[in-house]
């Protein structure tokens, strides 16, 4: 029977609850679609209705199965069965501390881990509560290193190291195959289907490997054949459909295509030539490096801005350095400037319009007039998602010379970047939805135990996730992503390494890889580690070690060092502090 004696703490667990899944849509949906924004594949508001639909659709469709390792395989819940209420304050005390940990770091932009979070403040009541031997530190069964709390551990060194490899292996895949050869655009268009046929059948893989709180009745060989036919089928629908639309638009610069006309096909090839772009049109195919100087071109600007009469001139060829003026050297860069990547497209020449703002000023008159009530809505509504995430990456303190960092990174052909850039966006949209599975444990797991004991009276022996508690987080996680997903996205991106789509595309698709297979074997790793971790494979593979932002990524990793400890101190004090103090009005 319900515990209606303990509403207060229904109450005060479902209200931290949804802060610490707001928190985990603020802070951590920026690992999926950063780059994407970064490389410009996407605009932030598109990234942030896409990554709205596929975080709900991945928490409330898969969120229970890893929620289960959260809930129970961290503390052995078996040791409050004589006092159930216990458990479910404790459960409160971490979900607590967790979200006033997550509101703090996401409020200073640190993208730290929301695993890290809820596991310190499970650990810590756990601690304080029944004591360390009452936290399942290795599983019980045999020494087996697949539960408790030592698979995190593990988790957390094995999800960067497993991520950058995955990254780094499809990166050097897509650069020695695509992007250095002779034409790298016509190359692009070739294996782009491969990589659109991986990712279906990653996605289907992961649905199908008993993902969520659905029965899959399939045998072995059938699940598998279904995999590989639902990979192969949806590579071939883009051979014949998106390939050719890239085909015009790509190699023979038809600027008059639109997407709707995708499902054309193979019919759009006997199109005509088009004629050439008016003045005014908004190129198809963007310059992804534009404002991002190669070695040879900061340098040159350098010495034009020192007055360096003793300029070099011919930097590649290694001569003795020619007299020239100051200028010649910034005439030099801006000519090397609009040329830069190999941009050969005929719509690069033309400009864009300017980005206009939701919101915009704020009309005069009194606050309750309909058009000032009506932009107070609107900035309620739309402030989070009217930002411009790419003029935050400028230099500082943490993020260091980012300029030096850019201009040890080679740049591609824009028009084989832009065929990556599809591919980019598929990617960031299987790591949000294999996010919103993952990481939605970290709030629903400790909120199920609260509810379930409060309704039942008892410690469950079997664990269930209500789907009400996946559809309330994942809910509070969305308003997350839309409202203040911004505030951490625009310290990542091109401030941890140059991005761009063929970057990007392999950073998010590593990741992704290491949250599906962390998924299927029930780990509750942390996206910001595996992101991290693609990030830096990645950035390694496409020039030095100076490509990586070392300082910045240091920074990261201290804010998971602390973001445990911190947490479990809060809910082991607050745990401590509340079982252990005097009951007033009692005589002792």
């Amino acid at each position: 029977m319900p515990l209606h004696q303990f509403d207060y703490l229904l109450a005060i667990g479902t209200i931290f609850a949804g802060l610490d899944a707001w928190n985990i849509g603020a802070n951590d949906v920026a690992n999926s679609w950063a780059t994407s924004v970064a490389a410009q594949s996407i605009t932030y508001l598109q990234a942030m209705v896409l990554g709205s639909v596929m975080e709900f659709a991945g928490a409330v469709g898969v969120g229970a199965r890893v929620a289960d390792t959260i809930r129970t395989k961290i503390v052995d819940t078996t040791l409050f069965n004589e006092n159930p209420a216990m458990l479910m304050l404790g459960m409160v005390c971490a979900v607590t501390a967790s979200a006033l940990c997550l509101t703090l770091a996401t409020r200073l932009g640190m993208p730290v881990s929301t695993t890290h979070s809820i596991m310190g403040g499970v650990i810590g009541m756990g601690v304080a509560a029944v004591g360390a031997d009452g936290v399942q530190w290795i599983s019980k069964e045999g020494g087996a290193l697949n539960s408790g709390v030592t698979q995190v551990f593990l988790a957390w060194i094995i999800a960067p190291g497993l991520a950058g490899a995955f990254g780094a292996i499809i990166f050097l895949i897509t650069k020695y195959t695509v992007m250095i050869r002779s034409n790298p655009a016509l190359w692009a268009l070739r294996v782009i289907p491969f990589y659109f046929a991986l990712t279906a059948t990653l996605i289907c893989m992961l649905l199908l490997w008993k993902g969520g709180g659905y029965k899959i009745t399939l045998t072995d060989a059938e699940i598998a054949g279904t995999i590989v036919g639902v990979g192969v089928g949806f590579g071939l629908l883009v051979s014949i459909t998106l390939v050719p639309w890239m085909y015009r638009v790509v190699i023979k610069g038809d600027w008059q295509l639109r997407w709707w006309h995708i499902p054309l096909g193979l019919l759009l090839l006997r199109r005509p030539d088009a004629p050439p772009p008016p003045e005014g049109i908004a190129p198809v195919i963007k310059d992804y490096y534009e404002g991002r100087l190669t070695k040879e071109e900061l340098e040159a600007r350098r010495a034009a801005e020192r007055n360096d009469v003793e300029a070099t001139a011919a930097t590649s060829s290694g001569s003795e350095p020619d007299k020239i003026t100051k200028a010649e050297a910034s005439a030099s860069v801006d000519s090397a400037e609009d040329n830069s990547a190999g941009t050969t497209s005929p719509l690069a020449n033309v400009t864009g319009p300017p980005r206009k703002s939701l919101v915009g000023p704020k009309p005069d008159g009194k606050w309750y007039e309909s058009q000032v009530l009506f932009w107070y809505f609107k900035w309620a509504l739309l402030r989070g998602v009217d930002q411009d995430i790419n003029a935050h990456n400028s230099d500082s303190k943490l993020s260091g010379n980012i300029e030096e960092m850019h201009a040890h990174a080679t740049h591609y052909d824009n028009r084989a970047e832009y065929a990556y850039s599809f591919l980019q966006v598929m990617t960031a949209a299987t790591a949000s939805f294999t996010h919103g599975a993952n990481d939605i444990a970290n709030a629903v797991g400790p909120f199920a135990t609260v509810f379930q004991i409060w309704n039942e009276g008892i410690v469950p022996e079997k664990s269930h996730v209500p789907t009400w508690t996946l559809v309330f987080c994942a809910g509070m996680l969305v308003i997350g992503v839309w409202t203040y997903g911004y505030n951490v996205m625009r310290n990542l991106g091109n401030r941890l390494t140059l991005q761009s789509p063929s970057r990007g595309f392999s950073m998010e698709l590593g990741s992704a890889i290491t949250v599906i297979l962390a998924t299927r074997l029930k780990l509750p790793i942390s996206t910001t580690q595996c992101k991290l971790g693609a990030t830096v494979g990645v950035g390694l593979c496409s020039g030095t070690w100076r490509t990586v932002n070392w300082r910045m990524v240091a920074w990261i990793y201290f804010g998971w060092f602390i973001t445990l400890p911190v947490a479990g101190i809060i809910s082991g004090g607050l745990m401590g502090i509340i079982i252990n103090a005097p009951r007033w009005g009692y005589s002792v």
